[in-house]
Protein backbone atom coordinates (compact mmCIF):
# COMPACT_ATOMS: atom_id res chain seq x y z
CA UNK A 1 0.00 0.00 0.00
CA UNK A 2 2.54 2.21 1.13
CA UNK A 3 4.37 1.75 -2.21
CA UNK A 4 1.58 2.14 -4.67
CA UNK A 5 1.01 5.88 -2.56
CA UNK A 6 4.05 6.85 -3.16
CA UNK A 7 4.18 5.36 -7.04
CA UNK A 8 1.04 7.65 -7.59
CA UNK A 9 1.89 10.56 -5.98
CA UNK A 10 5.48 10.66 -8.17
CA UNK A 11 2.92 9.98 -11.26
CA UNK A 12 0.95 12.72 -10.18
CA UNK A 13 3.55 15.51 -9.45
CA UNK A 14 5.08 14.09 -13.41
CA UNK A 15 1.25 15.38 -14.65
CA UNK A 16 1.11 18.56 -13.60
CA UNK A 17 4.69 19.45 -14.32
CA UNK A 18 4.20 18.13 -17.56
CA UNK A 19 1.15 20.24 -17.95
CA UNK A 20 2.62 23.29 -16.44
CA UNK A 21 5.37 23.34 -18.80
CA UNK A 22 3.09 22.37 -21.71
CA UNK A 23 0.77 25.76 -21.23
CA UNK A 24 4.09 27.77 -21.42
CA UNK A 25 5.10 26.00 -23.69
CA UNK A 26 8.63 24.49 -22.62
CA UNK A 27 7.79 20.93 -22.61
CA UNK A 28 10.36 20.18 -25.25
CA UNK A 29 12.79 21.31 -22.98
CA UNK A 30 11.74 20.05 -20.01
CA UNK A 31 10.23 16.55 -20.90
CA UNK A 32 13.67 14.56 -20.74
CA UNK A 33 13.58 15.19 -16.82
CA UNK A 34 10.36 15.17 -15.88
CA UNK A 35 9.73 11.06 -17.53
CA UNK A 36 12.91 9.94 -17.25
CA UNK A 37 14.33 11.28 -13.79
CA UNK A 38 10.59 11.70 -12.75
CA UNK A 39 11.51 12.38 -9.13
CA UNK A 40 14.77 14.63 -9.47
CA UNK A 41 13.56 16.31 -12.59
CA UNK A 42 10.12 16.93 -11.66
CA UNK A 43 11.33 18.47 -8.19
CA UNK A 44 14.35 20.84 -10.29
CA UNK A 45 11.15 21.53 -12.66
CA UNK A 46 8.92 22.85 -9.48
CA UNK A 47 11.97 25.04 -8.25
CA UNK A 48 12.93 26.27 -11.37
CA UNK A 49 9.54 27.64 -12.76
CA UNK A 50 7.30 27.47 -10.74
CA UNK A 51 8.66 28.17 -6.93
CA UNK A 52 11.27 30.65 -8.11
CA UNK A 53 8.37 31.73 -10.72
CA UNK A 54 10.86 32.20 -14.05
CA UNK A 55 8.11 32.39 -16.44
CA UNK A 56 5.65 34.53 -14.92
CA UNK A 57 5.55 37.77 -13.86
CA UNK A 58 8.94 39.53 -12.28
CA UNK A 59 8.69 42.01 -9.58
CA UNK A 60 9.03 45.50 -10.73
CA UNK A 61 11.89 45.73 -8.61
CA UNK A 62 13.96 43.17 -9.87
CA UNK A 63 15.46 42.84 -13.44
CA UNK A 64 17.58 40.60 -15.37
CA UNK A 65 20.31 41.13 -18.09
CA UNK A 66 20.53 39.57 -21.10
CA UNK A 67 24.69 40.04 -21.81
CA UNK A 68 24.19 38.71 -25.52
CA UNK A 69 21.26 41.12 -26.41
CA UNK A 70 23.19 43.76 -24.71
CA UNK A 71 26.16 43.09 -27.08
CA UNK A 72 24.91 42.44 -29.78
CA UNK A 73 21.17 42.73 -30.01
CA UNK A 74 20.43 42.41 -33.76
CA UNK A 75 22.23 39.43 -33.92
CA UNK A 76 20.50 37.75 -31.17
CA UNK A 77 17.56 38.67 -32.56
CA UNK A 78 18.52 37.49 -36.42
CA UNK A 79 18.74 34.08 -33.76
CA UNK A 80 15.50 33.82 -32.83
CA UNK A 81 14.05 34.79 -36.10
CA UNK A 82 16.05 31.94 -37.71
CA UNK A 83 15.05 28.86 -34.76
CA UNK A 84 11.31 30.34 -35.63
CA UNK A 85 11.21 29.56 -38.82
CA UNK A 86 12.43 26.09 -38.42
CA UNK A 87 10.52 25.62 -35.61
CA UNK A 88 7.41 27.58 -35.37
CA UNK A 89 6.48 26.91 -31.56
CA UNK A 90 5.18 28.68 -28.78
CA UNK A 91 8.27 28.94 -27.42
CA UNK A 92 9.93 30.34 -30.03
CA UNK A 93 7.62 32.63 -30.55
CA UNK A 94 7.27 34.02 -27.43
CA UNK A 95 11.36 34.55 -27.27
CA UNK A 96 11.55 36.58 -30.50
CA UNK A 97 8.69 38.51 -29.31
CA UNK A 98 10.28 39.71 -26.10
CA UNK A 99 13.89 40.08 -28.06
CA UNK A 100 11.72 42.50 -30.02
CA UNK A 101 10.30 44.13 -27.45
CA UNK A 102 13.46 44.73 -25.77
CA UNK A 103 14.88 46.21 -28.68
CA UNK A 104 12.07 48.48 -28.58
CA UNK A 105 10.56 46.38 -32.01
CA UNK A 106 7.15 47.17 -30.46
CA UNK A 107 4.81 46.76 -33.41
CA UNK A 108 6.86 43.31 -34.47
CA UNK A 109 6.00 42.61 -30.44
CA UNK A 110 2.67 42.39 -30.50
CA UNK A 111 1.85 40.92 -33.72
CA UNK A 112 3.85 37.87 -32.62
CA UNK A 113 2.34 37.85 -29.00
CA UNK A 114 -0.74 38.49 -30.51
CA UNK A 115 -0.44 35.30 -32.94
CA UNK A 116 1.13 33.04 -30.24
CA UNK A 117 -2.25 33.50 -27.93
CA UNK A 118 -4.17 30.17 -29.60
CA UNK A 119 -5.18 26.77 -28.64
CA UNK A 120 -3.43 25.97 -25.38
CA UNK A 121 -1.97 29.32 -25.03
CA UNK A 122 -4.93 31.42 -25.13
CA UNK A 123 -4.49 32.96 -22.04
CA UNK A 124 -0.96 32.95 -21.12
CA UNK A 125 -0.09 34.90 -18.29
CA UNK A 126 3.28 35.77 -19.67
CA UNK A 127 2.25 36.70 -22.82
CA UNK A 128 -0.45 38.88 -21.63
CA UNK A 129 1.70 40.22 -19.20
CA UNK A 130 4.64 41.45 -22.06
CA UNK A 131 1.20 42.62 -24.09
CA UNK A 132 -0.03 44.65 -21.00
CA UNK A 133 4.03 46.49 -21.47
CA UNK A 134 3.74 47.21 -25.17
CA UNK A 135 0.19 48.55 -25.46
CA UNK A 136 1.08 50.81 -22.41
CA UNK A 137 4.37 52.12 -24.35
CA UNK A 138 2.12 52.98 -27.71
CA UNK A 139 -0.35 54.68 -24.98
CA UNK A 140 -2.95 52.57 -25.81
CA UNK A 141 -4.38 52.50 -22.47
CA UNK A 142 -7.95 51.25 -23.57
CA UNK A 143 -5.96 47.68 -24.77
CA UNK A 144 -4.65 47.30 -21.52
CA UNK A 145 -7.57 47.18 -19.29
CA UNK A 146 -8.98 44.25 -20.54
CA UNK A 147 -5.86 42.09 -20.46
CA UNK A 148 -4.92 43.30 -17.06
CA UNK A 149 -8.73 42.18 -15.45
CA UNK A 150 -8.25 38.79 -17.01
CA UNK A 151 -4.55 38.61 -14.94
CA UNK A 152 -5.77 40.76 -11.76
CA UNK A 153 -6.90 37.71 -9.39
CA UNK A 154 -3.28 35.55 -10.35
CA UNK A 155 -1.38 36.15 -7.00
CA UNK A 156 1.73 37.38 -8.67
CA UNK A 157 0.14 39.83 -10.37
CA UNK A 158 0.04 41.99 -7.31
CA UNK A 159 4.06 43.12 -7.42
CA UNK A 160 3.73 43.14 -11.23
CA UNK A 161 4.74 45.76 -13.84
CA UNK A 162 1.46 44.89 -15.62
CA UNK A 163 -0.37 46.20 -12.43
CA UNK A 164 1.35 49.21 -11.86
CA UNK A 165 0.67 50.03 -15.93
CA UNK A 166 -2.83 48.74 -15.26
CA UNK A 167 -2.95 51.55 -12.66
CA UNK A 168 -1.38 54.08 -15.31
CA UNK A 169 -3.34 53.69 -17.61
CA UNK A 170 -6.55 53.93 -15.35
CA UNK A 171 -4.92 57.60 -14.59
CA UNK A 172 -4.76 57.98 -18.53
CA UNK A 173 -7.76 57.22 -19.39
CA UNK A 174 -9.49 59.37 -16.14
CA UNK A 175 -10.79 56.98 -14.00
CA UNK A 176 -8.54 58.39 -11.45
CA UNK A 177 -10.82 56.89 -8.14
CA UNK A 178 -9.99 53.91 -9.99
CA UNK A 179 -6.51 54.05 -10.61
CA UNK A 180 -6.01 55.27 -6.84
CA UNK A 181 -7.67 52.00 -5.86
CA UNK A 182 -5.06 50.07 -7.59
CA UNK A 183 -1.72 52.26 -6.32
CA UNK A 184 -3.57 51.91 -2.87
CA UNK A 185 -3.60 47.58 -3.49
CA UNK A 186 0.15 47.97 -4.00
CA UNK A 187 1.14 49.68 -0.35
CA UNK A 188 3.11 47.71 1.89
CA UNK A 189 5.67 48.49 4.23
CA UNK A 190 9.65 47.77 3.65
CA UNK A 191 8.77 46.93 0.12
CA UNK A 192 6.41 47.87 -2.81
CA UNK A 193 9.15 50.84 -3.43
CA UNK A 194 8.51 51.71 -6.91
CA UNK A 195 4.82 51.34 -6.60
CA UNK A 196 4.68 53.62 -3.61
CA UNK A 197 7.13 56.08 -5.25
CA UNK A 198 4.47 56.14 -8.67
CA UNK A 199 1.62 56.73 -6.65
CA UNK A 200 3.64 59.43 -4.71
CA UNK A 201 3.89 61.06 -8.07
CA UNK A 202 0.15 59.71 -8.73
CA UNK A 203 -0.77 62.11 -5.86
CA UNK A 204 1.19 65.25 -7.07
CA UNK A 205 -0.05 65.58 -10.18
CA UNK A 206 -3.67 65.16 -8.54
CA UNK A 207 -2.24 67.99 -6.32
CA UNK A 208 -2.54 66.00 -3.60
CA UNK A 209 1.29 67.26 -2.37
CA UNK A 210 0.27 66.45 1.37
CA UNK A 211 -0.21 62.88 0.84
CA UNK A 212 2.36 62.47 -2.03
CA UNK A 213 4.88 64.06 0.87
CA UNK A 214 3.70 61.37 3.50
CA UNK A 215 4.32 58.29 1.09
CA UNK A 216 7.63 59.87 0.09
CA UNK A 217 8.68 60.29 3.75
CA UNK A 218 7.42 56.59 4.81
CA UNK A 219 9.74 55.45 2.19
CA UNK A 220 12.73 57.22 3.28
CA UNK A 221 12.07 56.51 7.47
CA UNK A 222 12.22 52.47 6.29
CA UNK A 223 14.99 52.71 4.08
CA UNK A 224 17.66 52.50 7.21
CA UNK A 225 15.83 49.62 8.13
CA UNK A 226 16.25 47.42 5.27
CA UNK A 227 18.53 44.45 4.62
CA UNK A 228 21.20 45.17 2.06
CA UNK A 229 20.01 43.61 -0.71
CA UNK A 230 16.68 44.94 -0.33
CA UNK A 231 18.25 48.24 0.02
CA UNK A 232 20.34 47.95 -3.00
CA UNK A 233 17.68 46.77 -5.12
CA UNK A 234 15.06 49.35 -4.09
CA UNK A 235 18.23 52.11 -3.90
CA UNK A 236 16.72 53.99 -7.28
CA UNK A 237 13.27 55.09 -5.80
CA UNK A 238 14.73 55.89 -2.38
CA UNK A 239 16.64 58.60 -4.12
CA UNK A 240 13.99 59.22 -6.44
CA UNK A 241 11.63 60.22 -3.42
CA UNK A 242 13.98 61.97 -1.90
CA UNK A 243 14.28 64.39 -5.07
CA UNK A 244 10.46 64.39 -4.90
CA UNK A 245 10.60 65.59 -1.53
CA UNK A 246 12.54 68.83 -2.24
CA UNK A 247 9.81 69.91 -4.86
CA UNK A 248 7.24 70.13 -2.38
CA UNK A 249 7.45 73.59 -0.47
CA UNK A 250 7.59 73.88 3.48
CA UNK A 251 4.08 74.96 3.42
CA UNK A 252 2.42 72.25 1.61
CA UNK A 253 3.82 69.91 4.33
CA UNK A 254 1.92 68.74 6.79
CA UNK A 255 2.27 69.77 10.38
Amino acid sequence: MYFQGYYYLIVGLQIFCGIHSYRRGTLNRWIFLIVFLPIIGSLYYLYSEVINNKSTFRPVNKSSIDVGAVINPGGRIKKLEEELQFTNTFANKVKLADAYLGAGMTDKAIDLYKSSLTGAFDENEHVMGQLIIAYYSQQRYDEVIPLAKKLYKLPQFARSKAHLLYAQSLENLGKIDEAETEFKAMKGRYSYFEQRYEYGLFLMRNNREDDAWQIFTDMLNEGPHLGSIEKKSNRVWLSKAKDELRKITPSQKPA
